[in-house]
């Protein structure tokens, strides 16, 4: 019976501990790591070869690609951005890209994740339009998780909805 009564304590003490994991911010290239249910080392449902894992990551070198309120197409004014991108990729063969899709704060959290993998992949297609190699793009979305602007007004809200470029050598 002792026994009984020291299983159930151990076993209720690991359930209590592990449902109070604080749900902490994962950085991009954490091993393991999951955002939106998403594992990280699986993005755009493919995995994530070495290239993305082991290089070195250089975010920011790039403006980001901004969206219309509740949209995911790549607006002719935000074309040249991906296209410096493309001329980039081009010129340095050995470089990949990870392309982050966000969106602003309005919206539930799975509609917000789902438009920001959309994002992600009208600026991947536009850069395979362009003759980037898909092999060379992977795609994930941090949805509403990471705005770049605070604030809950349109001109914070229109800074939030972006596609940023990481690269990986």
């Amino acid at each position: 019976m002792k026994k009984l009564s020291l299983l159930i304590i151990f076993i209720l003490a690991v359930a209590a501990l592990t449902g109070c994991q604080s749900p902490g911010r994962n950085p991009a290239g954490v091993q393991g790591s999951l955002i939106g249910g998403t594992d990280m080392n699986m993005m755009g449902g493919i995995p994530m070869s070495g290239r993305f894992t082991d290089g070195m990551e250089h975010p920011g070198m790039f403006e980001p690609v901004l969206f219309a309120y509740d949209s995911f197409q790549v607006s002719p004014a935000e074309r040249g951005k991906v296209e410096t991108v493309a001329d980039y990729l081009k010129a340095n063969p050995a470089t990949a890209v990870i392309i982050e899709g966000h969106s602003d704060e309005r919206g539930s959290r799975e509609y917000n994740l789902a438009l920001g993998e959309r994002r992600a992949l009208a600026v991947r297609s536009y850069l395979t339009g362009l003759g980037i190699s898909a092999d060379r793009i992977q795609t994930k979305s941090l949805g509403e998780e990471s705005p770049v602007v605070p604030g809950h007004d349109e001109s914070a809200w229109s800074q939030n909805r972006r596609g940023e470029f990481v690269l990986y050598y």
